[in-house]
């Protein structure tokens, strides 16, 4: 399959990754939930070239995870913010930092902390299952084919 194929798969990941799966996109929005908002803010945190940004930037836009907005006329200056799309990304970018603190962070630990706001706790990601609660890990969820499914290949028939 090629790159620019995933958009078109009966996949939800495969779709998603055609939006976010690139490492300089991800890093984009790593920086978007950070609080960053202006393209020289982005460039100077991320060090990218201004032509990859530029190009990141757009297709965020254009897909609906970023808005961009202006902040000044004379020049034209704009803004990029996380659209109600775009926070939705925010538990699976979390999940990745968490997962990159459990196995890349080095002796020291985490560079980044998350303190929940309302309790002033610090805090780590947990999947949970959304009818009883539970935490879920992946050798306790098994699939079933959903309303959009398409045969799959090797899929008992």
């Amino acid at each position: 399959m090629r790159w620019e194929d995933l958009s078109r798969e009966n996949c939800s990941l495969a779709r998603t990754l055609a939006v976010i799966g690139d490492r300089w996109t991800l890093l984009v929005l790593r920086e978007a939930f950070l609080k960053v908002r202006r393209f020289e803010d982005f460039q100077a945190n991320l060090g990218i070239a201004r032509q990859v940004l530029t190009e990141r930037l757009a297709h965020l836009v254009e897909e609906g995870v970023l808005a961009k907005t202006p902040y000044q006329d004379r020049p034209p200056r704009f803004e990029y913010r996380l659209t109600e799309k775009g926070l939705g990304l925010y538990p699976a970018i979390l999940a990745l930092v968490h997962w990159g603190d459990d196995h890349y962070a080095g002796r020291k630990g985490p560079p980044l902390l998350h303190r929940h706001k309302n309790c002033g706790h610090d805090f780590r990601s947990v999947l949970t299952c959304s009818a009883c609660g539970e935490t879920v890990e992946a050798r306790a969820v098994e699939t079933h084919p959903g309303p959009g499914a398409a045969r799959r290949k090797g899929a008992g028939g």
